[in-house]
């Protein structure tokens, strides 16, 4: 792309608490602060990257913790302090893109906005931004847009997105109404879903103006709504801005924007979607991580670390290494390795999903110190 889109805001919602991937993944420092792919960057910087083109450098807000501030502004170097919204906890999707869209429907009344998470694998970016650029035309109809993912096999990590209708508008040719929502399926139903080329990976991008996508919150979670916009109203006031945040954010509804915003708005016939034809990856644990890193080479290991020392023979899956340790890998299959200083990690990528539990377990534990 040769000039940004003029009236649209890039949001990236940047937060998480790094359960899928422990120990690589902590509280203080979660995936997207990681780089997960050999590329040099975070992914949170490759996020940045992929869509300054897009909106250009003023014109891209990062939601993060308080906590969190200080990475990302030092892997963001120049990011505008106007365009760095600090939550005080985490309160789900709808309550961080909600609280930019408030915000930044205040300081320009026909803005488009387009969340894309920070923790996601894209590759393709000229593909990409053509996908951006149609759901932005469709945005100016007063539709809300999603983009959804073509798959690239029967996955039953992802929601999927059943396709209705084409629609027609002018700069979208691909653009078509979203049927319904469906969740995670079983084997032998995403096998019917990849075979009828219909349905799309849920990706979580949302492509909206900030006034109809502020417009379906109030309708479905009104009180979270009126959070929002107290909020908005004291933003851009630095002395009112902290005390609102302490007061109001811990009071706000946690709830993700496919409940308040995606499903409600489908049923209504006023969400659409832009297929995606670019390889993507929501990193959801570490089969997903093995795959991205050996480039779905089977009977490979894909090893992660600067300074990782590996002795390795006919073995295949993962080795994460943060440590000075020598680590040897004997005749093991789609193994799992995470190595850090206070914890380690030893499972298969066949039961990579559950290391969520272990962070679970180790919660109720006590265990605090190494999550």
């Amino acid at each position: 792309m040769s000039d940004a889109i003029a009236d649209f805001y890039a949001v990236i919602p940047a937060g998480g608490v790094g359960s899928r991937l422990w120990p690589l993944s902590r509280a203080e420092a979660p995936k997207f602060l990681h780089d997960l792919t050999g590329s040099g960057h975070s992914l949170l910087r490759d996020t940045w990257d992929r869509l300054e083109p897009l909106a250009g450098h003023d014109r891209i807000a990062v939601v993060t913790g308080r906590a969190h501030r200080a990475a990302v502004e030092e892997q963001l170097p120049g990011v505008p302090d106007l365009n760095v919204f600090l939550e005080s906890e985490p309160r789900d999707s709808t309550a961080a893109i909600g609280l930019a869209a408030a915000v930044l429907v205040r300081r320009e009344p026909d803005v488009i906005i387009g969340s894309f998470a920070a923790d996601h694998v894209i590759r393709g970016t000229r593909v990409f931004e053509f996908a951006v650029q149609q759901a932005v035309e469709v945005a100016r109809q007063g539709l809300i847009c999603t983009i959804g993912i073509q798959p690239t096999e029967p996955a039953v990590g992802f929601g999927y997105i059943k396709k209705g209708d084409e629609l027609v508008v002018q700069g979208a040719p691909e653009a078509a109404t979203v049927e319904r929502f469906v969740e995670k399926p079983d084997l032998d139903t995403a096998k019917a879903y990849f075979a009828d080329r219909s349905y799309l990976w849920n990706a979580g991008m949302f492509i909206s103006r900030a006034d109809v996508l502020l417009a379906e919150i109030q309708t479905n979670a009104p009180e979270l709504h009126a959070g929002l916009i107290e909020l908005a109203e004291a933003w851009d006031d630095r002395d009112r801005r902290g005390p609102a945040v302490d007061r109001i954010w811990p009071k706000l509804q946690k709830i993700a924007i496919d409940y308040t915003v995606a499903e409600p708005a489908a049923e209504r016939g006023k969400l659409a979607v832009i297929p995606g034809h670019f390889d993507w990856d929501d990193v959801g644990d570490f089969a997903s991580l093995a795959k991205l890193n050996s480039h779905g080479r089977k009977n490979e290991l894909a090893i992660l670390g600067e300074n990782a020392r590996v002795l390795t023979d006919a073995a295949s899956g993962i080795l994460v290494s943060n440590t000075d340790r020598i680590v040897s890998l004997i005749g093991v299959q789609d193994i799992v390795v995470v190595d850090t200083p206070d914890a380690l990690l030893v499972t298969t990528s066949e039961h990579a999903q559950r290391v969520k539990g272990v962070v679970e377990a180790l919660k109720l534990t006590g265990r605090g110190d190494v999550l």
